[in-house]
């Protein structure tokens, strides 16, 4: 049994998409950041950042913090979603934690939330936002899957593309994108994770 500790944002579905995915056992605890859980003392013994996901393994009593490590984690505990190659898929999990989630992160906080208040800030990073999607697709053109076969990097990649309506980015435009999008969104797992720990809205679909 896993206990996951998240909240509907990207990066916690990533992990309860992955433990779907790995068929693992968990127990999924509401961290309600509109309500400053995540600074309470006990979710800060296991998440010193503050941030949600994170897992305690009552198997081994190992807890895990950020979305990458955990995803990691799994993947190590149960051998599977490596895709073709190891490094393949941790090049590509590594750039949806620095460059993918950050960056569209921004997007959000700018375009979506606070709109006009800084012009440059947008313009800065919906250009980022487009450029990042040009590699993912440039990308899906070669290969199905990021990393060849379905892997981590895609668990961890998709949830953040799946808010693509907040960056205001077109998936007509990313016909490589469109497709691996809405592939992963037709699995019964994704389906599953992508509601949790509460339901929110309807996987958004692609164009």
């Amino acid at each position: 049994m896993i206990d996951l500790y998240t909240w509907p944002t990207p990066n916690g579905r990533k992990v309860s998409i992955a433990l779907e995915e790995f068929g693992l056992e968990y127990f999924a605890h509401a961290v309600n950041l509109q309500k400053d859980e995540q600074f309470t003392p006990e979710f800060l013994a296991i998440s010193p950042n503050n941030k949600i996901p994170a897992i305690v393994d009552r198997s081994n009593g190992q807890a895990v913090m950020e979305s990458g490590a955990i995803l990691i984690y799994l993947a190590e505990k149960c051998d599977q979603f490596w895709g073709e190659n190891r490094y393949q898929t941790l090049q590509w999990l590594m750039l949806q934690m620095g460059g993918i989630g950050p960056m569209l992160g921004q997007v959000h906080y700018f375009k979506k939330y606070n709109s006009g208040k800084s012009v440059y800030a947008e313009e800065r990073f919906y250009k980022e936002a487009q450029r990042l999607y040009g590699v993912l697709d440039q990308r899906l053109g070669e290969v199905e899957y990021l990393a060849g076969e379905y892997s981590i990097a895609d668990m961890a990649t998709w949830p953040w593309i799946s808010r693509f309506e907040w960056q205001q980015i077109s998936l007509t435009e990313y016909p490589n994108v469109n497709r691996w999008y809405a592939q992963i969104a037709d699995r019964a797992a994704v389906q599953k994770g992508y509601d949790v720990p509460m339901f929110v809205n309807a996987i958004p679909q692609a164009d």
